[in-house]
């Protein structure tokens, strides 16, 4: 454990003291909630008794999570191509303690960038409920949510061969998760073929569930159901980076 810990700060270090990703994540947050959040509400009021800044902020809160383990994935796919990855390989640490010590920071990471977009939010008009215990709640499953999709982009970046290459996989889930999801309309205003769509897609679970638990939106899915499938993903991602992260070693032996 104590590798994974060395690895996971050797990360974060290395995240404090690059300025360009810090302000990067900080433009995001900020023109997301600021130019789409606050043009939207202006046009479309109040959605389930909320106004849509709050309505609408646990989808933003999803994505960053999202671009931030993206770019989690990009430092692993980094390392393989320069071969960091391989004197991290012939060092006297177990080979699980590599990927998992990527997963911990790239989690960190994007969980780090939802609550800076939770606080943009926050301070654009958003209102949370007055339940703390809702709050850690859905801090838990966006952390979980973190975990797993951190998960899917180290699988990824596991097998990629380039960082263009990377991308264009990544491309392919990124956006039409945040819009096949219920993050920017609610669910029953969608046709019934875009509602299948939709509830097959784990980010609906977490947006649902976070907007319940921290804003004071009556829930449209069942609490424990959202749990349950944000728990699945978490596994089902760290599981996946496993096996992948397996296979590339085997292919540089």
């Amino acid at each position: 454990m104590y590798a994974t810990y060395v690895i996971w700060a050797k990360h974060m270090h290395k995240f404090s003291r690059s300025t360009e990703e810090a302000i990067g994540l900080a433009l995001q947050s900020v023109m997301w909630v600021v130019l789409f959040g606050v043009g939207m509400r202006g046009l479309v009021g109040d959605v389930g008794g909320n106004d849509y800044m709050s309505y609408m902020l646990p989808g933003i809160i999803a994505l960053s999570a999202l671009g931030g383990a993206v770019g989690g994935g990009l430092i692993l796919l980094d390392e393989r191509l320069r071969g960091i990855t391989k004197e991290y390989l012939v060092a006297p640490i177990p080979r699980l303690s590599i990927l998992l010590g990527n997963a911990a920071s790239t989690a960190t990471k994007a969980l780090f960038q939802a609550l800076l977009m939770l606080l943009v939010g926050l301070l654009m008009g958003a209102r949370l409920a007055g339940n703390p215990a809702g709050w850690l709640a859905a801090l838990v499953l966006v952390a979980l949510f973190a975990l797993g999709f951190s998960g899917l982009a180290l699988a990824i970046a596991a097998q990629s061969r380039s960082i263009m290459g990377y991308h264009g996989m990544i491309f392919l889930f990124n956006l039409p998760i945040l819009f096949a999801s219920n993050a920017l309309y609610p669910l029953d205003v969608l046709p019934t073929w875009m509602q299948v769509v939709v509830l097959f897609n784990p980010t609906t679970y977490l947006i649902d569930a976070t907007r319940a638990l921290a804003f004071g939106t009556p829930a449209t899915l069942p609490l424990l159901l959202s749990a349950a499938v944000v728990l699945g993903l978490a596994l089902g991602g760290v599981g996946l980076a496993y096996v992948s992260f397996q296979n590339s070693l085997q292919r540089t032996m």
